[in-house]
């Protein structure tokens, strides 16, 4: 380990946050978001976000007084945009667990600019899934059968459906994430309440810190807890997803019966969660002025991992097709090399392609790499890609089942526009609710990156460098410690 004194310059490293940055820059950088009065823009996307989760409202009201008979959705194609949503969103949310707790865990420095945005990201991606598994069973007020409630007929759900698993999986990871993203919040809560300058905020943001006073106790106490619920989380991010592709695997379905959904549908949903969190960190990013704390290395270092699971993704894809032809599977091979490949869907499958395969590697070039344009760009063809990705694999295998007479084509309907485009306003609603009176960035966090933070820290050393440095000198080298 290299010595805490040593410029970090010296040692080949880049700082993780701006050049000038201090403790106090920190703080007062992401609590003016909350103190001061929104912008225009932030009152703009409010708005228009507010007005598409309205229509959404008006759009499940009209389903529920009508029934899904007003979806697309037909006989064979049973699930169409609903379970698509669904799966989408739910693989948005992966990338908050993942930032926040493997990283934790792993000792990652750099999640702590990115992690509380990613988190906030996660809990509102589960809400707007949990939207289409209520309404999609049509009946949405027998939905409490779902739950193992005692009741006088002793009627149960049926615990061999991956339907149910569905329940306690999601259930279970979005009551872990709203309390890891909770815990994380508490210090910088306790932030904005000593600077707050009216009676509401002092109370509100009071209550909400817990009579957090920032004693030695207080960190124990909270980084223990921090720890426990990051190792509680992590297995989540791979069960999650896991149990939502056995909603297919398990089925004799050609195109879904195959034991490569877990790891394909989480290394998926880990690329979409990432390209999520980029595109909303870029914009937010420019708009607020943080690029002193989100800088380059971080957005890189994500654009590395989109690289990398996007790779993933398009050997997933090769390896279906090596599956369909190498079990001799007829119908499997059909499934793929006919009907997904060159059939009516065939613009879906390529789009996907495109999108997931092709657009991320251009990171494979640095200059592309630390371009914002073409993150911002690439990130959006992600999210793209990644919804076709779940229409794909839901929709083509079932237009065209074993029964040829039965084959038929799924086109959405206005209803099932405007709550797809409703969940997307629910989402920009409450993220936007979020940067405004949340702080978006991990204070404490970021600022135990800095070198001040250091116990070890010489203040007086970092200026005599700097002073040697302006005058021609050489500085006595630290001693490094042994890595």
């Amino acid at each position: 380990m290299s010595s805490p004194n040593l410029p970090i310059k010296e040692i080949g490293e880049v700082p993780l946050v701006g050049e000038g940055t201090t403790i106090k820059s920190i703080t007062e950088t992401v609590c003016r978001v909350t103190e001061n009065k929104a912008p225009r823009g932030w009152w703009i996307g409010f708005l228009l976000a507010a007005n598409f989760t309205g229509i959404m409202g008006l759009a499940i009201g009209y389903l529920l007084w009508t029934g899904i008979g007003v979806w697309g959705n037909n006989a064979p194609i049973y699930w169409a945009w609903d379970i698509t949503n669904f799966v989408w969103w739910i693989g948005i949310g992966h990338a908050g667990t993942l930032i926040s707790a493997v990283l934790f865990l792993f000792r990652q420095k750099w999640r702590t600019s990115i992690n509380r945005f990613a988190e906030a990201m996660t809990i509102f991606a589960v809400m707007c899934a949990l939207i289409f598994p209520g309404i999609h069973v049509g009946r949405i007020w027998f939905a409490y059968y779902m739950g193992p409630i005692p009741n006088e007929m002793q009627m149960w759900p049926n615990f061999k459906s991956p339907l149910i698993w569905d329940v306690f999986a999601v259930s279970t990871y979005a009551t872990v994430s709203a309390l890891f993203w909770y815990v994380g919040l508490i210090p910088d809560l306790a932030t904005l309440r000593d600077r707050a300058k009216n009676m509401l905020r002092k109370r509100v943001y009071g209550a909400l810190a817990l009579g957090w006073r920032g004693a030695n106790r207080h960190w124990q106490n909270y980084e223990r807890a921090y720890l426990i619920l990051a190792a509680i989380s992590t297995p989540l991010v791979f069960s999650v997803h896991s149990v939502v592709s056995f909603d297919f695997a398990t089925s004799v379905m050609p195109g879904w019966h195959t034991t490569i959904f877990p790891p394909y549908f989480v290394a998926g949903a880990v690329f979409s969660g990432f390209a999520m969190v980029m595109t909303l960190m870029l914009i937010t990013r420019a708009v607020y002025g943080m690029r002193s704390i989100v800088t380059m290395k971080h957005l890189e270092l994500m654009n590395k991992i989109m690289l990398t699971t996007g790779s993933l993704v398009g050997y997933a894809y090769a390896m279906e097709f090596f599956i369909a032809w190498y079990s001799g599977n007829e119908y499997e091979r059909y499934v793929f090399f006919v009907n997904r490949a060159t059939g009516p869907y065939a613009w879906a499958y390529w789009t996907m392609v495109s999108c997931n395969v092709l657009s991320p590697q251009v990171f494979w070039f640095k200059r592309f790499r630390t371009s914002i344009p073409v993150m911002f760009v690439v990130s959006i063809l992600i999210n793209i890609g990644m919804w076709f990705e779940r229409f794909v694999i839901i929709v083509t295998s079932l237009h065209r089942d074993f029964l040829p007479s039965s084959w038929g084509y799924f086109r959405p309907t206005l209803i099932d526009i405007f709550i797809y485009l409703g969940t997307l306003g629910l989402f920009f609603t409450l993220f936007l609710l979020f940067i405004r009176w949340v702080p978006m960035i991990a204070i404490a966090e970021v600022k135990a990156t800095l070198p001040e933070a250091d116990p070890h820290h010489d203040p007086n050393e970092a200026h005599d460098h700097d002073h040697d440095e302006e005058h021609g000198h050489e500085g006595e080298p630290a001693a490094a410690e042994a890595e």
